[in-house]
């Protein structure tokens, strides 16, 4: 088997940016089922099956080697899994969907401009306040990771399933991890990014999985698909 499978986001802005990225290098993806379609094509690249999924998915089956390349933000591979970064190859930035995933505490905590400033907050969270710092985000495997190398260990993970930004203003949580492409969200809301709280800049790439079955005819129609792709 020569065939190899490209996931594309299924929809929004990701889905049509994606497809205008390959269309000005030649590349037309077509969806001929429609909008509710997940199966697609490259005109004149009978070997690549275009796949259409959401973006968070594209991430989990590049890792698990269920499909060959596919687009999605580099955020989504360092959340998913711990042993995401090695599991692919970002192969190319796609030089859009740039958003940075950043630390962000009260405008009120003007003694908190660092990580290490923030190390002695949560140190002595729990003899003030009788509780753990709490972190609310959607980020864990990030910000678990993040909080390590920095030595922070007295924290408790408030896991985000809406507006991150606004959990401290509602009392749910003290500080966020969240995502920002401006900071302007996170300003709305009353807080600022710590002066070295970018824990990941991230942006659209073209992946490809480490982890797929890559016989020699497989790997020779994915280096056919790159040349097209140019520099």
């Amino acid at each position: 088997m020569t065939a190899i499978t490209l996931a594309v986001p299924s929809k929004g802005r990701l889905e049509e940016l994606t497809r205008d990225w390959f269309a000005h290098r030649g590349l037309t993806i077509t969806r001929p089922g429609g909008a509710r379609s997940y199966l697609g094509a490259i005109e004149g690249l009978p070997d690549v099956t275009v796949r259409f999924f959401p973006a968070s998915e594209i991430a989990r089956e590049l890792i698990r080697g269920n499909i060959d390349l596919g687009v999605t933000g580099r955020d989504l591979i360092h959340e998913t899994s711990e042993a995401g970064p090695g599991s692919v190859e970002f192969v190319r930035n796609l030089d859009f969907g740039h958003a940075d995933v950043v630390i962000a505490v009260p405008e009120a905590w003007i003694d908190v401009t660092h990580m290490h400033d923030l190390a002695d907050v949560a140190s002595d969270f729990r003899s003030r306040h009788g509780r753990w710092l709490r972190i609310a985000t959607k980020y864990i495997t990030i910000t678990r990771q993040h909080f390590a190398k920095a030595g922070i260990a007295e924290y408790r993970i408030v896991e985000s399933l809406g507006a991150t930004e606004a959990a401290p203003a509602s009392g749910v949580a003290d500080i966020v991890v969240d995502i920002t492409s401006t900071g302007s969200t996170l300003a709305a809301n009353g807080l600022r990014v710590l002066e070295d709280g970018v824990m990941l800049r991230s942006e659209a790439n073209l992946i490809v999985s480490r982890t797929a079955d890559w016989t020699p005819e497989r790997r020779q129609t994915l280096d056919a698909l790159m040349t097209q792709l140019g520099d």
